[in-house]
């Protein structure tokens, strides 16, 4: 979280002027802030100086001539290679967003992840952090209770799981959370589930739009929620707001060299 706070903390002095080190230690801020602003000119953001993760990793790139390249590359643990490219990836999360919109799910709202990664993991993320929900994906070795304990401690309003983690890991406890109102599944091999008590998201995606209008948020609006092991007491969830989103991007240029090739 500390990168996330410098960027923001960086970014709102830049509005305001920029200013000497409150340390009183000599060293001036103006270069750090202009730092952070040039990584966040760098972002396309939203109109009226909105900023939305979701537009920046995959709506901008559809706009351009990237659109067809490949945006996800997932290998399944038979081999199986699959490739998603930032158009379809703009499809798939538009209509996870409308599948959402639907349920009546919307901006601050919870919701859950529990997948491996897999399309459908970037596909719910995404499609939520579209409509201005909160994202929390879970960690699939979790036992029921860890499961339980973080759903409830994040109100959970949906979560989106395959069906055999459900049966495994959250059948047990669907109903010792309060705010859950929600389980979607994922079935295998193009199979619809039918799990009482869970709808099926091979349905709801057939069933929805393909154009969403993408929710207006702010640099500091909540997008993400990760929490910790727990291994040493109660889990803490640190919150993560779309402008983390700066610092995801500078990192990956400057840290992990990525760049378009």
């Amino acid at each position: 979280m500390t990168g996330n706070h410098t960027a923001a903390s960086a970014h709102a002095a830049h509005r305001q002027g920029g200013g000497a080190d409150p340390s009183g230690s000599g060293v001036g801020i103006d270069g750090d802030v202009a730092v952070w602003a040039r990584a966040r000119d760098a972002l396309d953001g939203l109109p009226d100086g909105g900023l939305n993760i979701a537009h920046e990793t995959v709506d901008r790139h559809v706009a351009g001539p990237a659109g067809d390249q490949v945006a996800l590359r997932c290998l399944g643990v038979d081999g199986t290679r699959t490739l998603v490219t930032y158009r379809q990836l703009h499809v798939l999360t538009s209509r996870f967003a409308n599948v959402l919109a639907g349920l009546g799910v919307g901006a601050g709202d919870a919701v859950y992840t529990l997948l491996g990664r897999t399309p459908d993991l970037f596909v719910a993320m995404l499609g939520s952090l579209r409509v201005g929900a909160v994202v929390s994906p879970m960690f699939t070795a979790f036992g029921p209770e860890p499961l339980r304990q973080r759903m409830t401690m994040g109100s959970a309003r949906v979560v989106v799981t395959t069906e055999a983690l459900y049966r495994r890991r959250l059948e047990s406890v669907h109903h010792q959370v309060p705010t859950l109102e929600y389980v979607v599944l994922v079935g295998g091999d193009d199979t619809p589930t039918d799990v009482p008590g869970t709808l099926d998201l091979a349905t709801l995606m057939g069933q929805a739009s393909p154009d969403h209008a993408m929710v207006a948020t702010r640099p500091d609006d909540p997008a993400l929620v990760h929490f910790t092991s727990g291994t040493t007491g109660t889990p803490k969830g640190a919150l993560h707001v779309h402008e983390a989103i700066v610092a995801h991007h500078a990192t990956a240029v400057s840290a992990l060299d990525l760049a378009p090739r």
